[in-house]
């Protein structure tokens, strides 16, 4: 039996696992029943399940077969704040405020059980011989938990890992997305009433306001592909009242770790001054920090044959129809947006998309590496593993990223059917590695070539612990 059959056979299983975390919709480190979901799920397949791996309550590993080679196939789980939305066309929260899977993530951890438990089927039969081993990977979205997974030696033995996302489009993930670092700034100063002696005040809060002026000029003077964010978390309480304590969160990105180090120094310094002009103290704590994608041309030929040789699902009238429906909220220009990532090789094929709603082939592999303006810490992996993704086709083309169009999408049948795709593929990939120890060597190869002058750094310092709840 191999990968597509065995995911066809169990495909209400895989649906039915998808929707129950799409339902539970749990954020950020408190993916207490979609953890148990799924590492329950590989458990009565037979995988050996070691829950609360890195010291993370809802990160797990499972693992069946013996001896090498080793396969990690890494699987995501976790929500969004504040996208809560039924499985309609338009806008309507199924609870005011509450979470949604405004990334794709029910469908990313179900489509990586399936194809985990797919190999376990060729295992059984005699086909490959070899360890397939899941990583329920929590807390993707601002909580960096596979850094700390990769701190703690779970991805040290693996010959290989593969993994995929949610996507407009059905391609073999090319793109250098952006290192990151998240630091938190607490100002402290003086309080005294804002009226009558304003003077024996030091405000916190013009601190961080300081803080945020000098952030924005650092803007002119960094490379074009960095990013600085920030909000203010603490501004004080009462406006008559000088605030002694006020707060900010910053996010620092870039194409490289070495440049969002760089790049954070200066902010750090720029509080430096802040503080000193207003008289306050400044702490800082380093939050999370992730890496940027160390791509491998070897497994990416292979995912990208098993995406031609599986073949996309195509999408009924209903689901175009929905599609349709949904793209009239979409932000001007966002249909664009999603094409960029078809590269050069992809431009025919992307031009023949914009007649459709709905991506229903194969984008060409592209050999030009982009950077994309996001980040994951699956680059983290990658700088330790051989590791290779891809992204199919689960929402129309232009649904923004983090939204509630996505999450509506997520719930039904236009990202079941990605999901399964996804699936296949992913197994069918681990069975071609695990079939051919030289394909296995060539992507080894070519990671220990790429890493030779610039070994794997943790971004993030150690007894620096995950911000758990």
């Amino acid at each position: 039996m191999n990968a597509m059959q065995w995911i066809d056979q169990n495909r209400d299983t895989l649906v039915g696992a998808a929707d129950q975390v799409w339902d539970y919709a749990e954020i950020l480190y408190r993916e207490t029943q979609s953890a148990a979901l799924l590492s329950g799920m590989l458990e009565e397949f037979g995988f050996k399940v070691k829950r609360g791996v890195a010291g993370i309550p809802t990160a797990f590993v499972a693992e069946y077969g013996h001896g090498g080679p080793v396969i990690g196939i890494m699987g995501e789980y976790d929500a969004l704040p504040g996208l809560s939305q039924d499985r309609v066309p338009y806008r309507k929260p199924l609870q005011e405020g509450g979470n949604g899977h405004g990334c794709g993530h029910n469908l990313f951890g179900v489509a990586c059980l399936g194809a985990a438990v797919a190999v376990k089927q060729a295992i059984d039969a005699g086909e490959v011989k070899g360890t397939v081993r899941f990583y329920g990977c929590p807390a993707e979205e601002g909580g960096s938990a596979k850094v700390f997974m990769v701190k703690a030696g779970l991805f040290k033995d693996a010959d290989l890992c593969l993994t995929w996302h949610p996507g407009h489009l059905n391609q073999v993930s090319a793109a250098n997305m952006l290192a990151t670092a998240k630091v938190i700034f607490r100002f402290r100063g003086k309080t005294a009433h804002a009226a009558m002696d304003p003077y024996n005040g030091r405000s916190a809060l013009d601190a961080v306001e300081l803080m945020n002026v000098g952030a924005n000029y650092l803007r002119e003077h960094m490379i074009s592909d960095a990013r600085i964010h920030y909000i203010i978390t603490n501004g004080g309480g009462a406006a008559n009242v000088v605030p002694d304590f006020a707060s900010s969160m910053y996010v620092v990105r870039a194409p490289k770790n070495s440049q969002v180090m760089e790049l954070l120094e200066r902010v750090q310094n720029v509080a430096k001054g802040a503080a000193l002009m207003t008289g306050t103290e400044v702490e800082v704590e380093f939050g999370t920090a992730t890496s940027n994608i160390l791509l491998n041309d070897t497994i990416a030929e292979v995912l990208h044959d098993k995406l031609e040789v599986v073949t996309p699902p195509q999408f009924d009238a209903a689901e175009t129809e929905f599609a349709a429906q949904l793209a009239k909220t979409f932000p001007k220009g966002s249909f664009e947006t999603s094409l960029m990532m078809a590269g050069r090789e992809g431009k025919q094929a992307a031009e023949s998309l914009k007649r459709k709603v709905l991506a229903d082939n194969v984008m060409p592999l592209v050999h030009d590496e982009m950077i994309f303006p996001a980040s994951s810490d699956v680059g983290d992996v990658t700088w330790v593993v051989p590791t290779g993704q891809v992204t199919t086709a689960c929402h129309a083309i232009g649904t923004p990223g983090h939204s509630w169009q996505l999450v509506a999408q997520g719930g039904m049948s236009i990202g079941h059917k990605g999901m399964l795709y996804a699936g296949k593929v992913l197994g069918a990939a681990a069975l071609d590695f695990m079939q051919k120890p030289e394909l296995l060597q060539k992507a080894r190869t070519e990671f220990e070539a790429r890493t030779k002058d610039s070994p794997y750094v943790c971004p993030i310092p150690d007894g620096v612990k995950p911000p758990l709840p």
